[in-house]
């Protein structure tokens, strides 16, 4: 017996699986819809992302202020230092010889000038009895005068005291002049303050500079990185020997397209993760700068778009995200790393611009060089101290 299969028997029930088919297809569709619109309208249009983004920091160069040879090596890559640390040593025997006669020529400006005012001193006592004899030969003559009249004495007597006192006159000019001229070194002014001394102390005070400043020392706290220079160089001022990188100065600096820059504003905060520690590690952090232009147009050579072939490109332009400091403390980053760059866009009512900034000091300073001149000014006034008379007991 043969079986024959009724078409119209199995069409309903293929017609119907494919209704079904389509009918779950169109639900997934309006699901996946609906949920892409609720993460729009939640989520996606109050953020602003970007991969292009990479951590950045300070790198301080360390330079000699010096010339000289290079005889010793403190430290190497990958070293914490702290500020005032010593890195590199150069040769210091050119600036002890001079910084030793710049201590012997102040010594003896200083027992120089302890002499002009001795002079002024003795100017002074000249002076006086000068004075004393100008006033001796003065009733001298008098007295004569009258002598003379009454015939007592002969007019060549008085005509000698005349000369006399002429002489005393002139002597007494003579030591006007000197004291005049010893008071000009000395006037309105102390042994430390006399120019000559301020003078001889500079020059120490330069002398004692060249001396410190072969012990190049670190201008701040941090690790030390790219070391260039070799033992037995011979180091030019200016030229980077190393450099040092303060990892807790660490930011992000993000490149955002410029069409994502509408609503973003100064203090907005921002959600940063690097590939070195993945999304186990979130920093938390804020914008702190928009770029005041796209990194073309900063670039060394700008782009000109003033011929016919021209392709419209969107730019992107730089935003400087500050990190937590505790944060970067527990995990630290590195100079370059990749981060990835969530800024929460959603109160976009801050500053666009910086506003104008207080006088509070400035943003990165380093005193390790004030050390060093305030220890010169202590040498100086030592050996002042040490060159002027002692009071006897």
């Amino acid at each position: 017996m043969t079986t024959e299969t009724n078409p119209q028997a199995t069409a309903p029930a293929g017609n119907g699986k494919r209704k079904r088919a389509l009918k779950i297809l169109l639900l997934v569709v309006v699901l996946a819809g609906a949920a892409w619109l609720a993460w729009y309208l939640l989520y996606a249009r109050w953020h602003q992302a970007t991969d292009d983004a990479y951590a950045q920091g300070n790198v301080v160069s360390v330079v000699p202020q010096t010339m000289g040879t290079v005889v010793g090596i403190e430290v190497d890559d990958g070293d914490r230092v702290e500020a005032g640390d010593v890195l590199v040593r150069l040769d210091p025997n050119d600036a002890q010889v001079a910084y030793d006669q710049a201590v012997a020529n102040l010594a003896t400006t200083v027992r120089q000038v302890r002499g002009y005012f001795s002079s002024a001193d003795a100017a002074q006592a000249e002076l006086r009895a000068r004075q004393v004899a100008v006033e001796q030969a003065r009733a001298d003559v008098k007295r004569r005068q009258g002598l003379v009249a009454s015939g007592a004495i002969s007019r060549e007597e008085l005509a000698h005291a005349q000369d006399v006192l002429a002489a005393a006159e002139a002597a007494l000019g003579s030591a006007q002049g000197n004291l005049q001229r010893s008071r000009a070194l000395v006037d309105a002014t102390t042994v430390q303050e006399q120019p000559q001394v301020q003078a001889a102390a500079s020059q120490l005070r330069q002398a004692w500079l060249e001396l410190q400043r072969t012990a190049i020392v670190a201008p701040v706290s941090g690790y030390v990185a790219r070391r260039q220079v070799q033992l037995g160089e011979r180091v030019q001022p200016g030229a980077t020997l190393m450099t040092v990188v303060p990892l807790e100065q660490m930011w992000v600096e993000a490149n955002f397209k410029e069409t994502q820059l509408a609503r973003m504003r100064i203090g907005q905060p921002v959600e940063v993760e690097a590939d070195l520690y993945g999304g186990s590690v979130r920093y938390q952090g804020k914008v702190a700068a928009l770029g005041l232009g796209t990194g073309s147009a900063f670039s060394l050579l700008p782009a000109q778009n003033a011929s016919g072939n021209w392709i419209k490109i969107v730019q992107r332009v730089p935003v400087r995200i500050e990190l937590d400091a505790q944060q970067l403390a527990e995990h630290p980053l590195r100079l370059g790393l990749s981060m990835h760059v969530d800024v929460d866009v959603s109160d976009d009512s801050g500053q666009v611009l910086a506003q104008s900034r207080e006088a509070a000091g400035p943003r990165f300073a380093t005193a390790v060089y004030r050390q060093q001149l305030d220890e010169a000014n202590a040498l100086i006034t030592k050996i002042i101290e040490q060159n002027l008379p002692r009071a006897r007991g």
